[in-house]
């Protein structure tokens, strides 16, 4: 299940266009869900990130320095970990996980960043 969600013609107007990749892990990380989670999350990413990836807004942060990822999307219970190579007009999605109450699960395992 390959989710490579790259370039889509653009007009000269637009901003650049941001090439999106899932992991591995992140792949993995959505194999552990539904499908119409799977299919929310990729179209949230895209919606999302494919332009301003290093905006912040109200549910894209920039973390505080971690081992897992440096900005985070929020979509619902769900948080997609995200590095950004600007150089490249590349996002990289590093992890998928959701919140169950105040503990946040990726790899099927409890997280904190």
């Amino acid at each position: 299940m390959a989710y490579n969600l790259g370039r889509i013609g653009r007009n000269q107007s637009e901003t650049s266009m941001f090439e999106i990749e899932f992991t591995l892990d992140a792949t993995e990380d959505m194999r552990l869900l539904r499908k119409y989670e799977r299919k929310q999350i990729v179209e949230m990413v895209q919606d999302q990130l494919k332009y301003r990836p290093t905006e912040e807004t109200r549910n894209r942060k920039r973390l505080r320095p971690n081992q897992l990822a440096e900005w985070e999307l929020r979509i619902g219970r769900f948080r997609v970990f995200y590095d950004i190579d600007t150089q490249a007009n590349r996002v990289k999605i590093e992890a998928v996980g959701y919140k169950r109450g105040n503990r946040l699960l990726i790899h099927g395992e409890e997280y904190e960043l």
